[in-house]
């Protein structure tokens, strides 16, 4: 049969022929302002893109597998590892959780041992991993400090059970520059701690040979508020510390390359996301390539995801499973190695059986009834996510040898730019998300008005305090975006004299009073006040009455800017000092009203963090 092109009786339309019909539908207004988006990353995405986008893309002609493995590591297939990580405080309950979720769908176990936890001896591993098939299953250790001890122990258990070596894989994430970074000190000490490393790494080199020993923990920088340009850069920089030293050290940059795992988190930027992976894979080959890697399977990246911290929000906490998706999908069809996602409690509370078993079918049905894992790097041809991908290497690579201008990793580190660099973006981030630029759903947009977690949340866990002991550098701060305003609203639900209460005075223009009464509603719901909604009133006398009425805190009047010039002074005049009076927008009369004595608003460009905190003070509500 003969095959006809699709649209072949169209006539091809250029980029400038569209350009053109984009500047006519916008009347004069300004194409850059109006439709091109800056984004944090530090490049321009466009509102649409052409094949014309995708030339000098040195990639766009190789295939699955192929160098430099833009389009992933594997040839057939896009499967990636299902994991589940354990917190292990109690090595007998550890293992039988571990054999619990094995039978539920997991093909990789991550092994979580918290500061100060206790692995003796052999046979404490040995329970750990008992009845568990070691060459049918990844294992995988988070450890810190007793990495070297338990690859030792292991090494053991390998040789007592006659196990064939090369059917084991896993990884150990022994990461001193990383552990610098988030706790302001070494495991140990510098030299102490790169000993073990390079011990390590000998060991597994001649017993472990699918072993990753190194983990590059992008993911403190993503749970920090980082841009994805500033995750993906940083993990180069910290992979070029290790294998500039290393190599130093006589050690074969193939091995070192080998042995690395780089651990992402994975943000709400969907496509972004989905850019990042694929840029990943390029940057490390050609990192790999500088330092002189010859075998092709050492200049692949291997990458663990993990749904990010910085999204989860402890109000509305069911829509943490909705990110947790859109998340999950965007490392798998970027091709990912292996993913975690996070409960959808873990921001406030101890993970329960019923929501691991939702962040464990989120996997299980994108792999089982989605079928993510039979198409190869699905977003390739994209013009939108090949320009993002290029947009990404491009600046990444360039902020990496920034960093490595500066002296590498640890010296940036040492000197605070790491820091400093990561602070200033993640204010940015806080702001979008104050300012109501970025949504966070039941955070600072469309709240459950009838929800409490006051006494459902663990306080150390949902704002954990910053460590304050004695630290070799400062470290980065891992927070949540919705942090701020969820201790705003905790504070209002935990006010010993009560949820303060805000009254809407509407009145006059019908669609003006509706519309800034639904935006007051939500504004002060969001720190956690109880808001009354009123269809309006005939005259400001019964307003002020109902409000009186409602023993409310805070009067918000809600009208036009045509009438807020007599309107507002006369209320104001009613209300005394009986409650704290806000003017709904920013009216042109806002000079006037404020030299009446009117000094509070609310409108869209407002921070609602800083306002919020304001009326806490007024109120005499503690944060």
């Amino acid at each position: 049969m003969k095959k006809e092109k699709l649209f072949k009786d169209f006539n091809p339309v250029t980029k400038e022929q569209w350009d053109e019909k984009i500047k006519e539908d916008l009347n004069g207004a300004d194409y850059e302002k109006k439709l091109v988006w800056n984004s944090p990353e530090g490049f321009k995405v466009n509102p649409y893109y052409t094949h014309e986008s995708l030339k000098d893309k040195e990639y766009l002609e190789t295939l699955p597998g192929e160098y430099p493995f833009v389009r992933g590591n594997r040839k057939t297939s896009n499967a990636w590892e299902i994991r589940q990580d354990i917190i292990v405080n109690d090595i007998k309950n550890a293992n039988q959780k571990a054999l619990y979720i094995i039978k539920r769908g997991i093909t990789s176990l991550g092994f979580i041992f918290k500061p100060g936890s206790l692995i003796n001896n052999q046979d404490d591993i040995s329970l750990l991993l008992k009845d568990i098939q070691l060459d049918c299953i990844q294992l995988n250790f988070i450890c810190d400090g007793p990495a070297p001890y338990i690859l030792k122990h292991l090494d053991n258990i390998i040789q007592t059970k006659k196990i064939d070596r090369n059917k084991l894989s896993g990884s150990f994430d022994f990461d001193p520059l990383g552990h610098l970074t988030v706790s302001g000190n070494y495991y140990s000490n510098e030299e102490s701690d790169f000993h073990s490393l390079m011990s390590m790494i000998h060991l597994a080199c001649e017993y472990l040979p699918n072993f990753r020993i190194i983990g590059i923990n992008g993911c403190f920088f993503n749970d920090a508020g980082a841009s994805v340009v500033q995750e993906l850069g940083y993990s180069l920089a910290i992979a070029s510390d290790y294998l500039s030293r290393m190599t130093d050290a006589r050690i074969d940059p193939s091995v070192i390359c080998h042995s690395m795992q780089f651990n992402f988190g994975v943000g709400s930027n969907y496509f972004m996301e989905i850019a990042k992976i694929r840029a990943a894979r390029f940057l490390f080959a050609k990192l790999a390539e500088a330092y002189k890697v010859k075998e092709e399977a050492s200049k692949k990246i291997n990458i663990h995801s993990v749904t990010s911290g910085w999204n989860q929000t402890i109000y509305d906490p069911y829509t943490n499973v909705l990110r947790a998706t859109t998340e999950s999908m965007a490392a798998i069809i970027g091709g990912t190695d292996s993913l975690v996602v996070r409960p959808f409690n873990s921001a406030f509370t101890s993970e329960t059986k019923f929501s691991e078993r939702i962040a464990r079918n989120i996997q299980i049905v994108l792999h089982k009834e989605a079928y993510l894992e039979n198409i190869v790097d699905p977003s390739a041809g994209s013009y939108y996510i090949e320009t993002l991908t290029d947009s990404i290497i491009h600046e990444a690579w360039k902020l990496f040898l920034q960093v490595e201008e500066q002296g590498g990793y640890l010296k940036a580190l040492k000197n605070g730019i790491i820091q400093s660099d990561i602070s200033i973006v993640s204010q940015k981030h806080r702001y979008s998300v104050a300012s109501g630029r970025e949504v966070l759903l039941g955070i600072n947009r469309y709240p459950n008005l009838n929800e409490s977690v006051k006494d459902e949340i663990v306080a150390d866990i949902a704002f954990p305090s910053i460590n304050e002991e004695k630290h070799e550098v400062t470290p980065i701060h891992r927070q949540r975006g919705s942090a701020e305003i969820e201790k705003i609203r905790l504070a209002a639900e935990k006010h010993r004299e009560g949820q303060p209460v805000v009254f809407m005075l509407t009145y006059g223009n019908q669609a003006m009073r509706r519309a800034r009464a639904g935006f007051s509603c939500n504004f002060f719901a969001c720190g956690g006040y109880k808001v009354i909604d009123n269809p309006g009133f005939s005259s400001i006398e019964e307003g002020v009455s109902a409000a009186f009425e409602s023993k409310a805190d805070i009067i918000v009047i809600c009208s036009s800017d045509e009438e807020y010039p007599g309107l507002v002074p006369a209320i104001k005049e009613l209300v005394q000092k009986r409650a704290i009076l806000v003017v709904a927008g920013a009216p042109d009369c806002m000079e006037e009203l404020e030299s009446k004595g009117i000094a509070n608003f609310i409108h869209l460009q407002s921070n609602m963090v800083d306002l919020l905190k304001e009326y806490h003070r007024m109120l005499k509500i503690k944060i």
